[in-house]
């Protein structure tokens, strides 16, 4: 018998009958009550949590070493399970209310984004995996933008479903990371018809990734937005969306960044992936309870050689 195999199975059928519950219970509470809600959730997942409020306050220590006191970890590290709590709930109420969804985002930057379009070659929006990131292709969508994104699907097939049936009423397409050839085809697709492709690079990648720096750490990273940037000459605009202090929403779309040229093909990608992670941390480092803490960024270790 797979104990851990058991565990995960139980732990998963709670969190789906969980996000069912939640799901009924925001569709009849006043809209008001919705972010005391969310703070509740976010403190019974912060007490109950364990392994995933180890792996937050482990990767703040490691990003922050040095810089921040434990106090300020914790409180980032809680203000972070706050935000995810936040971001699920408004991922369920506003993407069915799309007046009020528009009415609480607000974008940025936007003659950066129609500057990049207008060059005709597609948009790659690198970002990560901070703030509410599926409002953001949500409303980019709403605005006529034909957006799609790359990602993981969920663990949880029936969760992948609801929130794969969120981005579709929005026509968000998404571009699931595997099998990768399709992955790829499909990204080059949309990009050669001038569309918005979001593409986060903040995960661990793996040995498949390349390492550049990351809050002083080596960093395994994808190569995707450089390498498909360099192919199809789309531009590279980094986006990101940030909450206010009164729960609204701000995109930020910044100027298109051109690819600096270095003296071999993977000595660019290695430049540009590195001033790409270089925009992202920057981001981490003013708001960071927006970003993603419960993810192993630096799992993966250089060898001797490429440390």
């Amino acid at each position: 018998m797979d104990f851990k195999k058991i565990q995960k199975s139980v732990l998963r059928s709670l969190a789906w009958f969980g996000l069912i519950i939640c799901s009924l219970i925001i569709k009849i509470i006043p809209k008001s009550w919705l972010y005391l809600f969310a703070d509740k959730i976010a403190s019974l997942g912060f007490i109950l949590a364990i392994k995933q409020r180890k792996i937050a306050q482990e990767s703040l220590n490691i990003a922050f070493a040095g810089e921040k006191s434990l106090e300020e970890i914790q409180n980032i590290a809680r203000d972070s399970f706050r935000g995810i709590a936040k971001s699920a709930l408004e991922v369920m109420f506003l993407m069915d209310k799309p007046e009020l969804l528009k009415e609480r985002v607000k974008i940025s930057g936007r003659e950066n984004l129609d500057a990049a379009l207008a060059c005709g070659a597609g948009v790659i929006l690198v970002s990560a995996h901070f703030g509410n990131f599926p409002l953001l292709l949500a409303r980019l969508s709403q605005e006529g933008y034909k957006t799609s994104g790359i990602m993981r699907p969920m663990r949880d097939v029936r969760v992948e479903k609801i929130f794969l049936a969120k981005r579709k009423k929005y026509n968000v397409k998404t571009i699931y990371s595997q099998p990768r050839n399709v992955c790829v085809n499909k990204t080059i697709e949309y990009l050669r018809k001038n569309e918005l492709v979001f593409i986060p690079i903040d995960q661990n990648f793996g040995t498949a990734g390349i390492f550049v720096d990351f809050f002083g750490q080596k960093s395994a990273t994808a190569t995707g937005p450089v390498v498909l940037a360099q192919r199809t000459k789309a531009k590279l605009v980094p986006c990101f969306i940030i909450r206010q202090k009164d729960d609204t929403h701000r995109i930020v779309c910044e100027p298109a960044l051109d690819l600096v040229e270095g003296k071999t093909s993977h000595e660019t990608i290695v430049l540009n992936i590195q001033k790409l992670t270089d925009i992202i941390a920057t981001y981490i480092r003013k708001y960071p309870a927006e970003w993603g803490w419960v993810h192993r960024r630096w799992k993966t270790k250089p060898s001797k050689k490429e440390g």
